[in-house]
């Protein structure tokens, strides 16, 4: 009888754990089909427009087809790769000089009441200026080399990261607060402890969201003045009408800042996986 029970519970738990393993598996295949409508669509757009492009015989230099574009990375592929480099060192320097500055500003703003009253209002007010007249500002006083550029991509990048992460500090459960100050902890450990992880799900929620800008930021700080990058290679390709080359800049920006959000959506999963949708478990029907 001894030996039936604790077959039946060794049973138990190995039909817990095959269950807990079929819960798992179609939420990890579930994770490419999410993914599957956007693909399908962009698919079916670039086929939309291929088709379109050769049925109404569009020349090249008007609007050229995406084979044309693919065909461009063919002889033009060593020029759109050292220049892609150039542009992806202005985008991923510039992100990480918003990152600090911004967690460092949204911390001293989240301590000082004062400071955040006096200073977030001019904050949002900022953001009302273009960003593209201030780059050939930015030109003249910091020259023509890295600096500006990089500076430009941390101004764009700036904000997004510092509302997210004040926010996110002044969103802390205050029953974790009182705890950590009946058991006399200080403002310090408060913050060490408590409010920044708490917080942090936020701030690389700020994150991804500058990193989708950070492109934008090193176009407009190349358009202003550079001799090298993939906003000064569409400039140049602008005159000669090679409208295929500009369009194959395009896709390579938007690569890199695929890149650099899904490499901050791996850090977030890194650093805060309590953060990330549990699973739905898979129901269990009994026989």
């Amino acid at each position: 009888m001894r030996r039936r029970g604790s077959g039946g519970t060794a049973g138990a738990g190995m039909r817990r754990r095959g269950s807990e393993g079929t819960a798992g598996a179609p939420a990890r295949r579930g994770d490419w089909r999410r993914y599957l409508p956007a693909a399908v669509l962009v698919a079916a757009g670039i086929a939309a427009w291929e088709a379109a492009i050769r049925l109404l015989r569009v020349p090249d230099y008007l609007l050229p087809a995406p084979s044309a574009i693919v065909a461009d990375f063919g002889p033009d592929g060593r020029l759109l790769l050292d220049n892609s480099l150039v542009t992806l060192r202005e985008m991923a320097l510039g992100l990480l000089l918003a990152v600090a500055a911004g967690l460092a500003l949204a911390v001293v703003l989240h301590l000082s009441g004062t400071l955040r009253r006096a200073l977030y209002p001019i904050l949002i007010g900022s953001q009302t200026i273009p960003i593209v007249v201030l780059a050939p500002i930015l030109v003249i006083l910091l020259g023509f080399d890295l600096a500006p550029k990089v500076a430009i991509v941390a101004l764009i990048c700036f904000f997004p990261i510092v509302v997210n992460t004040v926010d996110g500090l002044r969103s802390v459960d205050e029953d974790l607060v009182r705890m950590m100050r009946t058991l006399d902890g200080s403002r310090w450990a408060i913050l060490k402890r408590v409010e920044l992880p708490s917080a942090l799900p936020q701030s690389l929620s700020g994150m991804r969201v500058a990193a989708t800008y950070a492109a934008i930021g090193a176009v407009f700080g190349e358009w202003a003045g550079s001799s090298a990058g993939l906003g000064y290679l569409m400039l140049q390709a602008t005159p000669n009408l090679d409208t295929p080359r500009i369009f194959a800049a395009i896709v390579i920006l938007t690569a890199l800042s695929l890149g650099l959000f899904l490499l901050i959506r791996a850090l977030e999963r890194l650093l805060v996986p309590w953060a990330r949708p549990a699973p739905r478990a898979a129901s269990v029907q009994r026989p």
